[in-house]
């Protein structure tokens, strides 16, 4: 089967990971580059190397033990050709370090289905609609890490918590050329918009027009609250955006932006919230983002299943 059909449902629900970028960044023994992320820590050979590779590990195991197929993305978020050429990675191959790291840890678990995609992220801050480039700017500025992370072999690319349409089009422009299924991921509002005022049926409308439209359409970075409000706002969009990586927090982006630490919700809570509201709107990937660990992926996996 391949990719595209799986995370179209056709293997029924599917899980994503938890936090990871939220965990790794507020640890102090964790070298955490300003640039790349946790993309840099494949080359931490003191401590990140492994802290990334375990909660991989852990998030993979608790799908693997509920009998549900995992999608696990690389830690690639902030490893774009533009950022890693302004690090002290310039000339690494960041991209290609992570695929060969979480391919590893997948391999660990033979027979368990997981797919493994290629994360992008904005070319800016995920929170300001007004710093992401417009269309043609960001296939440009996007396009050598789609060709480096398909070239290292992922089986999907994913692009995750953006902001802006014209920066959502072009990425899907730079992945489309890769010829490999694609997801694309927005943070949203209560009203049914994305950060740049967009209304989301016309988001959806302007995807699915394209020549090689997204495998699938899904938020991040948002509470199952924010979700749920903004598809009763967007009813056009139901059915067609269907995942989320949700926070434990009901925050707005500017609540969050810079927090110093995040809210957290009991885990049985978030998952019980988490499952609820994909029922409601035929969602069929979930995992976690801010706030969450494998406490909750644990949860979430119990909802799933029940």
């Amino acid at each position: 089967m391949e990719a595209r059909e799986i995370v179209g449902g056709a293997l029924g629900p599917m899980i994503g990971e938890g936090s990871i970028y939220e965990q790794l960044r507020r640890r102090p023994e964790t070298p955490f580059d300003p640039l790349v992320g946790t993309g840099a820590l494949v080359y931490d050979e003191a401590g990140g190397r492994d802290a990334l590779a375990d909660l991989h590990r852990g998030y993979l195991a608790v799908a693997a033990d509920a009998g549900l197929p995992a999608l696990a993305l690389t830690d690639t978020w902030r490893a774009s050709a533009r950022r890693i050429a302004a690090s002290r990675w310039a000339g690494e191959p960041v991209n290609g370090a992570n695929v060969a790291l979480l391919r590893a840890v997948i391999a660990e678990r033979p027979g368990s289905p997981v797919l493994l995609g290629g994360l992008l992220g904005p070319d800016g801050d995920a929170y300001d609609a007004a710093a992401a480039p417009a269309r043609e700017e960001a296939r440009r500025l996007h396009a050598p890490q789609a060709d480096a992370l398909a070239a290292a072999g992922v089986d999907l690319l994913v692009t995750q918590t953006l902001p802006a349409l014209g920066e959502a089009l072009g990425l899907a422009d730079a992945m489309a050329a890769t010829f490999l299924p694609y997801v694309v991921s927005f943070v949203v509002r209560p009203d049914g918009t994305i950060l740049d005022g967009t209304p989301l049926g016309d988001v959806v409308a302007a995807l699915d027009d394209l020549d090689e439209p997204p495998a699938m359409l899904m938020a991040n970075c948002v509470h199952p609250s924010i979700l749920d409000a903004a598809l009763r706002a967007a009813p056009t969009a139901v059915g067609r955006l269907v995942g989320l990586q949700a926070n434990t927090a009901a925050l707005s982006p500017e609540e969050l932006d810079g927090a110093a630490t995040l809210v957290g919700a009991e885990p049985t809570t978030f998952a019980n919230e988490l499952v609820a509201v994909a029922r409601r709107h035929r969602l069929t990937l979930l995992g976690g983002c801010c706030g969450t660990d494998a406490r909750h992926l644990a949860a979430l996996a119990r909802a799933m299943r029940a």
